[in-house]
């Protein structure tokens, strides 16, 4: 029989141990899309349904597209409690975060656009 995960990882020197666990939490904060995003927040499609004043079936759809208005995203996060929060990496450059992107109750003026330290 072979060994298990957890065998292979218990085996591998400390630092490794180490390098494997900081990776697995990175990788644990990840989401896949949509509808992961709205498990981890304990939600079901009705509550976002009822938050977004749609039918159930409209929230399967738009957990299963591919592409959306930055709204319909915005939308949707904040029904599960969320905030929207768009970054742009540009090669050499510190990292941008723009708000009010997709906000159609924001202001019609220009988006804010924050610079952080590049991390």
């Amino acid at each position: 029989m072979g060994r298990s995960i957890t065998d292979v990882i218990a085996s591998l020197p400390r630092d490794q141990q180490e390098q494997v666990e900081a990776r697995y939490q990175e990788l644990r904060q990840e989401v896949e899309g949509l509808r992961e995003l709205r498990q981890i927040a304990g939600k079901a499609q009705a509550d976002i349904a009822t938050a977004l004043n749609i039918k159930q079936p409209s929230v399967s759809k738009i957990e299963s597209q591919a592409d959306m208005y930055l709204s319909t995203l915005r939308s949707y996060v904040e029904a599960i409690g969320g905030k929207l929060e768009l970054t742009v990496k540009l090669p050499a450059r510190p990292i941008f975060t723009i708000h009010h992107l997709g906000d159609v109750t924001g202001s019609a003026s220009k988006p804010t656009v924050a610079r952080r330290a590049r991390g």
